[in-house]
Parts: structure tokens; sequence; C-alpha cells
């Protein structure tokens, strides 16, 4: 009976306590981005906006979050600045795309709000490498669809 007990308390707190984003594995950090792939990924990502006619800023940071590469398009918004490097920064160090934030908090995950350094709007992406995450990309100037289009241009190109 005890055997049943402690099994139905195990499966009441793994109901209670998981969520998807507590469940699903994190990638281990790897080695940071280099400064020659943070401006290749940059370029790519620039390229990729510039086609679309999107004035954008494009942040790449190392795993611990850190500026490595960043650029701005003319006619960017001043605001992007600052918004493509939270991005990037939220995308490494979480270890998830920053769209992740936006889709939990919509969902009812407000208590994310409180965590410091999330970007909860499409466009900042993991750079990975041999499965671990070496770097965050982060752009910010027009939707964030179309941030995270170019972002994953940039990734491309890796």
């Amino acid at each position: 009976m005890r055997r049943f007990a402690v099994s139905i308390l195990g499966v009441f707190a793994l109901a209670v306590f998981s969520t998807p984003a507590a469940a699903q594995e994190r990638p281990d950090y790897g080695t940071p981005v280099d400064g020659a792939t943070a401006k290749r990924i940059g370029a790519a990502t620039i390229e990729a906006c510039r086609v679309n006619n999107w004035n954008v800023a494009v942040a790449v940071v190392d795993n611990h979050g850190f500026l490595v590469y960043f650029e701005r398009m003319d006619n960017t918004q001043t605001a992007s600045v600052e918004i493509a490097q939270i991005k990037a920064s939220a995308a490494a160090t979480y270890r998830r795309p920053t769209r992740a934030f936006a889709e939990a908090i919509a969902g009812g995950r407000t208590a994310l709000v409180t965590f410091p350094g999330i970007a909860a709007s499409p466009g900042g992406m993991p750079i990975m490498k041999d499965g671990k995450v070496i770097g965050g990309v982060g752009v910010s100037g027009v939707q964030g669809g179309q941030d995270e289009e170019c972002a994953k241009a940039g990734l491309a190109a890796m």
C-alpha cells in the first residue's frame, strides 16, 4: 500500500509541477561563438533583411549574453538597438528562441515577465554548434515574425 501511495504522490507531483518549459530539455553551453562566425551570421542576417527592404538592428552575443557583433541599418528605429541585444542575450542565456517566451506568456505563464532579461517577442535565436549553445542572434526593427525570419537566415549562413 505504501508503494502505491508513493507512486500516486509521484504522479501528482509530476502533474502539478511539470510544464512544457520545465519538462523540455535544454542543450548544454558550448565554446562561445568567435568573431568571424558572429560577423558571418550578422552579414547574412542584414542581407536577408535588405532583400525585403526591412531596416533592422542585428546583435550577435556569446553564450553568456555578451555582445560580439552588432550592426544597425540606416533608418532603423532607435529602440531596435537595445531590443536586438536583449533578444540575442535572452536566446543565448535561456537557450531557446524568444518566440517561446511570447507563446508562454500568451498561454498564461505570466510569471515569466518577472524573469531578468526576457524578450517576449520573436527575433532572438540561439546559435547552435554540435548540439550546444554557443551564442545568440537578435534582430529588431520590423514585426517579430520578420525579425525571426532574418535571424534564421543569418543562422543558415553558419
